[in-house]
């Protein structure tokens, strides 16, 4: 068993841990590492350092500073992680679908409860900062969108947003006229928060690209495997989705949805409530 420095359980937590402590150099190698995870890693050096646009002594600098002994002890680490994780509901049939020894609700109840403490444990609170700072700010509109599943939760953001401050949007997933009006419109004053979790599709990285292309600031809802999306996005915020089914959860993305609504509430304040208060009586 690959051993992780600082007693961390995976890599992905040993990365947002030390990601504000890495130099500009270093933090381009995390967020190649984190957009392309973790195949990117298991390349080598000269590649890694190529798809970051860094050298390959910024590379070996990189994983000295989390504390390996070198970039094989480094993708040591990485095969170990990937070969304990399972993607497809198919592949979790045989370890999840069957009977469950201490009854279905208890059992999903202990896998939300250490899916959300994880999540939160995980979760760079920078990033968490600056996505709330972002959603406040009343010089940029706000342009929300989300995939098959997760579109759910993207509209759960959009509703509450729009009772707090004005200049917010849920993008249709698939309106495809929607979504290029959006990338037609985007500039260096539009937030776009979207959300993309595991079986990520090309149509959202293309999305996401054309709108970082036309300057928009790209702020990332994603899993601890992070969505290709990452390597655009300015915020990254990843939880985890594991679950007692066969079937990934969205239980930790609608709860850090929540934190980002009370973030949003409490930092406008009083701007915040004249917003509701207009919204509220604007139908009697």
């Amino acid at each position: 068993m690959s051993e992780i420095p600082g007693g961390h359980a995976s890599m992905r937590k040993l990365l947002m841990s030390t990601l504000d402590d890495l130099s500009n150099g270093e933090r381009k190698v995390a967020r190649a590492l984190m957009a392309q995870y973790p195949t990117a890693g298991l390349t080598t050096v000269v590649d890694l350092a190529e798809v970051s646009g860094v050298s390959p002594p910024t590379v070996v600098r990189f994983v000295t500073r989390l504390g390996f002994t070198g970039f094989p002890a480094f993708q040591r680490a990485l095969v170990h992680e990937l070969n304990s994780e399972l993607g497809s509901p198919l592949k979790q049939y045989p370890e999840k679908g069957g009977p469950s020894a201490l009854g279905i609700l208890h059992e999903t109840h202990n896998a939300f409860a250490e899916m959300l403490m994880t999540s939160y444990s995980d979760l760079p609170e920078s990033e968490f900062k600056k996505a709330v700072k972002l959603l406040c700010d009343p010089a940029r509109d706000i342009r929300v969108t989300g995939g098959r599943f997760s579109r759910s939760v993207s509209d759960y953001l959009v509703a509450h947003l729009r009772l707090l401050r004005p200049g917010v949007h849920g993008v249709g997933a698939d309106d495809e006229i929607d979504r290029r009006s959006t990338v037609a419109d985007a500039g260096a004053s539009t937030v776009l928060v979207i959300y993309d979790y595991r079986r990520y599709t090309d149509q959202s990285l293309v999305f996401a690209e054309r709108m970082a292309a036309r300057g928009a600031v790209v702020c990332l809802m994603t899993d601890n495997w992070l969505s290709p999306i990452a390597k655009v996005a300015k915020v990254v915020l990843p939880v985890r989705v594991d679950s007692a089914s066969p079937f990934d959860s969205l239980v930790a993305s609608m709860a850090v949805t929540e934190s980002i609504v009370a973030g949003v509430a409490e930092r406008l304040g009083s701007a915040g409530i004249s917003r509701l208060e207009l919204v509220e009586g604007a139908v009697e």
